[in-house]
């Protein structure tokens, strides 16, 4: 693979144990260095507080977060004082709409982001907006890990989702280390148009592209037989047995999915196994 710089961001060490631990372990697999960013999030939202008392709750607010930052640094730090990978740990202090500008400028100059699963019971809103800032921010292949996931034995049996955006299109060609190493790729479409350039082969391109770089690939034309599309990808990928999802990310709107659902919320809600993905 290629992967020779990876990045993970925490805002609580304690929470992201797991995290932590499966960051280490593709570092040591892929022989890269490991970024480790510790963000205190300021929860202070100005213009909701009296008169003269925004100094005030500002200023505790960012102490606050910075002492929270400085812990999370502290914990990570003893942490990887053991291991035998390379790695560097920084801290910064945001408010929670202000989060794209830290994790953007070192999304930015990463191979591969590694984050855990937004949503569910460990999520948060500042999961959320991390997320989001290295996706759209950083432009920054994010990997998402299922909740308390912690190694690295993903990538043998990839499920890689097609269909014929942008966005499906940036994931592949950002993936392709995995599917160059991968031993099973399977490019998944969900009914596919019946009018474009792909009508009479599904895949078939993109096939062509993966084999001329040595990938041996597979392609699945499945009916969306289930309400949702991420509901048929989810089956899919537990009837093949594959290790990891690559897709693009937010092909609608942010604001339209969080509202009213889509592949990519339902897919980061509901994953089982690791989800790579590009906006």
């Amino acid at each position: 693979m290629a992967f020779k710089s990876i990045l993970t961001i925490i805002t609580d060490a304690g929470r992201s144990a797991a995290q932590i631990d499966a960051a280490v372990a593709l570092a040591r697999r892929e022989d890269a260095h490991l970024d480790v960013l510790c963000i205190g999030v300021d929860l202070t939202q100005t213009g909701y507080y009296y008169a003269g008392a925004t100094a005030i709750l500002t200023q505790e607010a960012y102490n606050q977060a910075r002492e929270e930052a400085d812990k999370a640094e502290a914990a990570v730090r003893a942490r990887l004082d053991a291991e035998d990978i390379r790695w560097g740990v920084d801290t910064a202090v945001a408010q929670i709409g202000a989060l794209g500008g830290p994790v953007a400028m070192l999304a930015r100059f990463s191979d591969l982001v590694i984050l855990s699963k937004p949503y569910g019971p460990a999520g948060s809103q500042a999961a959320e907006a991390i997320v989001e800032a290295a996706l759209f921010e950083g432009r920054a292949p994010v990997l998402i890990l299922p909740e308390g996931y912690s190694g690295a034995d993903y990538g043998t049996r990839v499920a890689l989702a097609w269909n014929q955006s942008d966005q499906a299109l940036f994931a592949t060609r950002a993936a392709l280390p995995v599917l160059k190493a991968a031993t099973m790729v399977d490019i998944t479409i969900i009914d596919p148009p019946t009018h474009g350039p792909e009508r009479s082969d599904p895949g078939g391109m993109l096939s062509q592209l993966l084999s001329r770089h040595g990938v041996h690939a597979e392609v699945s034309v499945l009916a969306k037989t289930l309400p949702k599309t991420s509901e048929v990808l989810a089956r899919h990928v537990r009837d093949i047995n594959a290790d990891l999802v690559v897709m693009g990310a937010y092909g609608h709107s942010r604001f339209r999915e969080a509202i009213l659902g889509g592949t990519t919320r339902n897919m980061l809600e509901h994953c089982e196994v690791p989800v790579l993905m590009v906006h």
